[in-house]
């Protein structure tokens, strides 16, 4: 299976936990359905990205990265891979190379999506086009106790932030940290 085919069996099998995240569920669907390059970064004006929120062993702190380019602080993630095999493994694979860690445990299935303009990620290429949107997936990822993260050439810093103290905090970000929070105090994720 492709990429491209794992991502849209992933997001058509999706169970969105609020009406907007049906909405963007919709979007993206129809995006890949539209675009058998819409995982790549040549697919312009949009394409997808993978992202992972890393929580801390006890559910209360977020792992964060102060991103090079955006200079503002956003869970680890970017842009699919052409090694990647599957969209919860761009995840990951974003989630271990820029924190540093090197065992996390993970959720395969989405936390969330966002949909957001990314300036820094080209400008409109022809008339009228708009600027590039990322159509973000996200997943949550649990560090082991006393793990030791570490600043990757993509960031700034990385740092353990609160739930309830988040830098920067959007709505989009403060929805994926409640939505992580709930699913990781479901049961144990696999690692």
């Amino acid at each position: 299976m492709s990429l491209h085919a794992d991502a849209l069996a992933t997001l058509s099998g999706w169970a969105p936990p609020t009406s907007a995240q049906a909405t963007l569920r919709e979007r993206y669907v129809a995006h890949l359905r539209e675009h058998s390059d819409g995982m790549q970064r040549s697919c312009r004006p949009d394409h997808l990205t993978a992202s992972t929120l890393v929580l801390s062993a006890d559910g209360e702190r977020a792992l964060l990265t102060l991103h090079a380019k955006a200079g503002r602080w956003f869970q680890f993630g970017g842009h699919c891979e052409p090694g990647d095999a599957t969209l919860a493994g761009a995840a990951l694979r974003e989630a271990l190379e820029e924190s540093g860690l090197d065992d996390l445990a993970f959720d395969p299935v989405p936390v969330q999506l966002s949909e957001h303009a990314v300036p820094f990620c080209g400008s409109p290429t022809a008339p009228g086009e708009r600027e590039v949107h990322h159509l973000d997936v996200r997943f949550v990822a649990v560090a082991p106790a006393g793990a030791e993260h570490a600043v990757s050439e993509e960031s700034l810093d990385v740092r353990w932030w609160p739930l309830d103290r988040l830098p920067h905090p959007d709505p989009d970000l403060i929805e994926l940290a409640e939505l992580a929070r709930a699913r990781a105090s479901g049961g144990p994720l696999s690692r």
